[in-house]
């Protein structure tokens, strides 16, 4: 598990620099800043030395990127491909198949996956917006081939042809865990993280905690973690205080009194901006990755999570959440229920915009 932005480069930059054979990166937003710009440098002195690096932006993502900091990539010899060109991106960015993965394979040795896209507001927040806290993991062992199959498929995706060489062989096991790496998209016939979520929630007998930046459920997973509540399950969901999206802000909220009525503890993170996507079920399992609960992100963006069957690791998540809790408010019926009539208002607003967020 690594902890916000200062944890996760510094753990991504040192397993790039030791790169042997090959890079593959895959984000959703690239921003061309400090941040950016070291991992630019790396993935250019590693090109330079012969290393093979591929390199995937989402197109609407990364749209202020810059043809400068992309050419030189290239120039260096990293194959770059920008996910799904559109015209327009401020104008259409809601409207079009993103890819919302973030995704670092070494030489199919180590990976990293989950909320973290590259740029400085990840490490040192946002202007407004206070402290980014968020969650992402380093994976070693056969799961990394997981990641890197991903990556493949979306590079011919892009490319039109696969990688001149072979897959790396399927690495050892690292440790005890088990894991599951599930990609989801509009490809899909299946809808395979909701899917996932809904079984883990469906399924729990004791605990489900959940935050998510994002959250307009729909009624499938709605009707689960209420169920769930009233069933005597311990269900807690945690949203931010702030937020940079208005509308799925109220679209969120308006959610909050049927999960209050149900029984479910609400948190409201105050210290900043909480962008973890983490489910735990029962102090076992433990789901982690890219995926909002929204249903852009179940239905229409393409997402990669990791679903993790080990009581060891979700106990570290566990005392994850508990320090956020000590920085969060809790929502209270009685209370909720007095908020003023413009905040009814805006939350209808942004419900009657749920289906598309």
């Amino acid at each position: 598990m690594l902890l916000n932005g200062e944890e996760t480069f510094s753990a991504i930059t040192e397993a790039l620099k030791e790169a042997k054979e090959y890079i593959h990166m895959e984000y959703y937003s690239i921003a061309n800043d400090k941040t950016g710009n070291e991992i630019k440098d790396i993935l250019i002195e590693k090109a330079e030395a012969g290393i093979r690096v591929n390199l995937i932006f989402d197109s609407v993502g990364s749209w202020n990127l810059g043809a400068k900091f992309v050419n030189s990539l290239k120039n260096a010899g990293v194959k770059v491909h920008s996910f799904l060109p559109v015209s327009f991106p401020r104008l259409r960015r809601e409207l079009n198949f993103r890819n919302h993965r973030k995704i670092v394979v070494v030489d199919g040795v180590v990976g990293f996956m989950g909320g973290l896209n590259i740029g400085d507001m990840y490490v040192s927040g946002e202007p407004g917006m206070g402290f980014w806290r968020d969650t992402h993991i380093e994976l070693k062992g056969p799961a990394v081939s997981c990641l890197d199959d991903i990556f493949r498929a979306d590079w011919v995706f892009c490319d039109k042809a696969p990688l001149e060489y072979g897959e790396a062989p399927l690495p050892a096991p690292s440790g005890d865990s088990t894991v599951q790496i599930v990609a989801s998209g509009p490809n899909k016939n299946w809808k395979p993280i909701l899917h996932g979520y809904f079984s883990l929630i469906a399924n729990a007998r004791e605990s489900v905690w959940l935050c998510t930046p994002y959250f307009v459920p729909g009624v499938p997973l709605m009707t689960a973690l209420t169920v769930a509540a009233m069933s005597g399950i311990d269900v807690r969901v945690m949203i931010p205080h702030k937020t940079d999206h208005a509308i799925v802000y109220w679209a969120s909220l308006s959610n909050i009194e049927e999960l209050l009525r149900a029984g479910v503890k609400v948190y409201r993170y105050e210290k900043g901006f909480i962008h973890s996507k983490i489910l735990i079920a029962d102090g076992s399992v433990v789901s982690v990755g890219t995926a909002n609960l929204d249903a852009r992100s179940l239905e229409i963006n393409f997402e990669v999570q990791a679903f993790i069957y080990d009581s060891a690791v979700a106990a570290d998540f566990i005392a994850a959440y508990e320090r956020d809790m000590e920085e969060s408010s809790q929502f209270r019926l009685y209370k909720w229920r007095q908020r003023p009539l413009r905040q009814k208002i805006l939350e209808s607003a942004g419900r009657l915009w749920s289906s598309q967020l």
